[in-house]
């Protein structure tokens, strides 16, 4: 028995050292609190050596340097003692309490892992005023300012806001990379592309090259005070030294720095409540308003286009124009919206139009009511109305109102009624008994009878015919997709065109064959008059099928078969309808 024990004890021994120590694999931080301009030292160390060594991803952090690798391997009064480590040196991002994930290991086929740290990163801190070290340099050289062009503003009135970045003659910026965009939650804005040209400025009394990193547009949308988000930038200069190379030129060392512009606030003025027209929506800055047409006297069953137009200088894109009223003898559609809006570092100027498509339907001179348009001036803080003119429409040709009068029956009024101008109506009838005949063997009977055979064998005549009408039907088809989808057509090549084109088809027929006018078309709703109106579920999902489509087609791109695709069903759709119609 103690021969066996000696015997084991010694396998033991032998066979692997390690069965006799722990494995560890940790990670240390240099601290757990910093400033967001100071540095962290990260350490992964273990104590047997291993392979495949995997760092976390240090989303949070920029690598400063670092992986360095040191291996210590000693021996004392006959004991081994082995460490091995990695280590890192890394700059925050952000502020906030930042976490660093798992580091792995494989050490004799096992895997071990470190436990997740966290650090706190605060404000930047006073770091050490050293004229010779290179952060110091690069903190005193180099500035991110943000500019505003005022700070007040209406509503709706542009702001134009200037990144620029400070740097001193003898520092270098070699790379330049965004961290934190602004985000402008309470402002339509649109940044102006920059040439990023290097330009000479003071700044706080002192020289410096700069250089207009980021600039935008933005418009206010509620009143208040607004906060404008800071940017944040990662700069990498190249900082001389006091060194000198073989050439007797200076030597620079490379330094990241995190520069971040202060926060800044805009102060929101309110529209005033004095002198606000009711025809008021929103539109701020200086304007011209007119409304045209294209003809003044047509026949009826031709078009012509109405077009409402704004032009000037102002938030163009952020407000509607006004709807044109027509009256009801003439048919109208849904008008086609164009923008030729271009958006520069004082706004937006350019015009904007909505031209309605009118087709008159009966004789006559119609009247189409002056429209009011209203804005805010913010230069003489005041509202300002423009008004069109009345315009008539002549139609020279055409059917007339049931009812209206003609030019060969006058029209009298404010005149006395004589007691002799109804003597034309007779007073005394001259009735005469209607002869009673028999019913079977009449004229009647007889019609009745051999009505439902001639009937019969016109049907089986006309179904023969199958060929013909399907010609016919084919016709039908080709008027009513050139009627109503031709535009969609003619728009194939291009995505957003074809699909604004498509639906304003769709409505435009619902419309036409429905004889309804609306502002407001939702899908819901046009389902439940197609419903009402007997047309199959099937036709009718089809139908809603397209235009959910096309509201789709706003937000992603689609390729050519789509629109195809698209384009197709809608021919079905209508066709469909408007044999059920």
């Amino acid at each position: 028995m103690n021969k066996t024990a000696l015997l084991c004890f010694l396998m033991v021994w032998t066979v692997s050292p390690h069965l006799l120590g722990q494995v560890r694999f940790e990670a240390t931080l240099s601290k757990n609190e910093l400033g967001i301009n100071e540095r962290l030292r990260v350490e992964f160390t273990m104590n047997q050596d291993g392979d495949n060594f995997r760092p976390p991803s240090f989303d949070d952090f920029r690598v400063v340097a670092g992986p360095n690798q040191s291996v210590s391997n000693m021996f004392v009064n006959g004991k081994r003692s082995f460490s091995k480590s990695y280590t890192y040196f890394l700059t925050p991002l952000k502020k906030g309490k930042l976490s660093i994930g798992q580091a792995s290991i494989e050490i004799e086929g096992q895997r071990y892992k470190t436990s997740q740290l966290s650090v706190e990163v605060k404000n930047a801190v006073d770091l050490p005023k050293n004229p010779n070290d290179p952060n110091y340099i690069a903190a005193e050289n180099l500035h991110l300012v943000v500019e505003l062009s005022k700070n007040k503003a209406y509503i709706n009135e542009p702001i134009t806001v200037l990144y620029k970045l400070y740097f001193g003659g003898n520092v270098r910026p070699s790379d330049v990379n965004a961290i934190d965009m602004p985000e402008y939650n309470d402002f339509w804005s649109q940044d102006i592309p920059s040439r990023r040209t290097i330009e000479r400025g003071m700044y706080k009394g002192k020289q410096y090259n700069y250089v207009i990193w980021q600039q935008t547009v933005l418009y206010p949308q509620r009143e208040g005070k607004l906060p404008i988000a800071p940017l944040t930038l990662d700069v990498q200069l190249d900082v001389p030294t006091k060194r000198r190379d073989f050439f007797g030129n200076q030597v620079y060392t490379q330094v990241s720095r995190i520069v971040s512009a202060g926060k800044r606030s805009l102060t929101v003025i309110p529209f005033p409540e004095e002198g606000k027209p009711a025809s008021f929506s929103g539109a701020v800055g200086s304007f011209e308003f007119d409304v045209t047409t294209s003809k003044a006297a047509l026949n009826a069953s031709e078009s012509l286009q109405a077009v409402v137009s704004v032009k000037g200088n102002g938030n163009l894109k952020l407000f509607s124009l006004p709807e044109l009223v027509t009256p009801s003898a003439l048919e109208r559609y849904d008008p086609e919206h164009n923008e030729q809006v271009k958006t520069t570092l004082s706004g937006m100027r350019g015009s904007k139009e909505d031209s309605y498509t009118l087709v008159p339907q009966f004789q006559g001179k119609y009247p189409i009511p002056a429209v009011e348009f209203s804005y805010f001036d913010p230069s003489t803080k005041t509202y300002k109305t423009l008004r069109s003119e009345e315009l008539i429409i002549d139609v020279l040709e055409g059917p007339k109102i049931a009812g209206s009068p003609t030019p060969t029956t006058p029209i009298v009024t404010g005149s006395t009624v004589n007691s002799n101008a109804f003597q034309f109506i007779a007073q005394r009838t001259n009735f005469k008994p209607i002869a009673q005949r028999p019913f079977f063997g009449s004229t009647l009977y007889y019609a009745l009878l051999f009505t439902p055979i001639v009937l019969l064998f016109l049907y089986r005549l006309l179904r023969n015919r199958k060929p013909d009408a399907m010609r016919v039907a084919q016709r039908n088809k080709a008027r009513l997709v050139k009627k109503f989808l031709g535009k969609a057509k003619r728009s194939m090549s291009e995505s957003t065109l074809f699909y604004v084109a498509l639906e304003q088809a769709l409505h435009n027929y619902v419309k036409a064959r429905l004889q309804i006018q609306m502002t407001e078309f939702s899908k819901e709703k046009m389902e439940i008059l197609l419903t009402k109106k007997g047309v199959d579920t099937q036709t009718v999902a089809l139908f809603i099928r397209v235009l959910t489509n096309c509201e789709f087609a706003r937000y992603t791109p689609s390729s050519k078969s789509s629109m195809e695709q698209d384009y197709n069903i809608a021919v079905e759709a209508i066709t469909q309808m408007d044999k059920q119609f």
